[in-house]
């Protein structure tokens, strides 16, 4: 651990995490039968700006409803929460934890902001934002993955690890079922778990939401192919590939997939491989899932939590569940 520019940075990725992780993913995904890749390659330098764009769309109603929600709800999320230590998992910029650090400061005590991410560029930028704005603060940045590396969560005797956004979406059921059992499995009786999570909506609401009229998330999922390009040698040609966001009903998820316009033979000589893909064939790119109230404390109970707050918007588009160890 070190200590710079007023905050402590820990990082317990190798430094060839990133590479080797989208190698696997991107042999893994494209030799399937029903062929994927994972969201978290999308976020380059480019895709992360596009998806600050998406946040601005009429269309996305996410980001902003659930700013609205901690807008309004911080400081009773907060002393509700009755912790001294806010842990937030991919923590990006940090943009809209700064509503609960406002309540968390103006609160009693010795209060501390621990920011876990991948990217050691997104958790520079973010935690010395936050030590100019937050003099008081004790900041940290953690540099893991929080897929399987929940186990080196700082300890603490009053903490509220935030898990915002609705990322939980883009698990796959099995995979969020890990999660949360494995997040329940480091908490201690004084600890609680902050979600945000979208709510299932008429399907004409969801649908423009990823698949916005000025095409700026079609450019997003599309980007992922540049990645490839850049960073392992491919040669995929955008133009051969069309952004396509469905509704599944049945599943309660938004599913985006790139479909290939014609018949593709893409070369990727960093990993020796060569793929074919037929004309009408999907890339799947990302999946969003979308909760009921019932079903998602359901899934929590299940994990071994208590609920001990539930926040949303008056349309009930989005909530901020505060949960306890049962």
């Amino acid at each position: 651990m070190s200590t710079s520019n007023g905050y402590t940075y820990a990082d317990h990725l190798p430094a060839d995490f990133s590479d080797s992780a989208l190698r696997a993913d991107v042999r893994l995904g494209l030799t399937a039968s029903s062929k994927w890749l994972p969201p978290k390659w999308f976020y380059d330098k480019v895709g992360s700006e596009l998806f600050e764009d998406i946040t601005r769309l009429p269309e996305y109603y996410p980001t902003r409803t659930e700013r609205a929600i901690l807008t309004r709800h911080a400081d009773e999320i907060v002393r509700a929460a009755g912790a001294d230590t806010l842990i937030e998992l991919g923590s990006g910029s940090s943009d809209k934890t700064r509503l609960l650090l406002d309540a968390l400061t103006r609160l009693p005590g010795d209060p501390s902001y621990v920011a876990l991410d991948v990217s050691e560029d997104a958790l520079r930028s973010a935690c010395a934002s936050l030590v100019a704005t937050y003099p008081a603060l004790q900041v940290g940045a953690l540099r893991a993955d929080f897929t399987h590396q929940l186990d080196l969560l700082p300890r603490g005797d009053s903490r509220t690890v935030a898990f915002l956004g609705s990322t939980i979406g883009n698990f796959e059921p099995a995979e969020r079922e890990r999660f949360l059992e494995s997040l329940r499995a480091g908490l201690g009786e004084h600890d609680t778990f902050l979600l945000g999570a979208d709510l299932v909506k008429s399907k004409q609401i969801l649908l423009p939401a990823y698949d916005d009229a000025a095409g700026v998330t079609a450019a997003f999922n599309l980007n992922v192919l540049d990645v490839l390009n850049h960073r392992l040698g491919a040669d995929f040609d955008r133009s051969a590939f069309e952004h396509v966001a469905v509704w599944d009903d049945r599943n309660s998820w938004i599913e985006m997939r790139l479909r290939a316009r014609r018949d593709v033979v893409v070369q990727l000589p960093d990993l020796d491989l060569q793929v074919g893909i037929g004309q009408g064939e999907s890339i799947h790119t990302e999946i969003s899932a979308k909760f009921r109230r019932d079903s998602l404390t359901a899934e929590l109970t299940a994990a071994g939590f208590v609920e001990r707050g539930w926040w949303t918007d008056g349309r009930e588009w989005f909530s901020l569940s505060l949960w306890a160890p049962a």
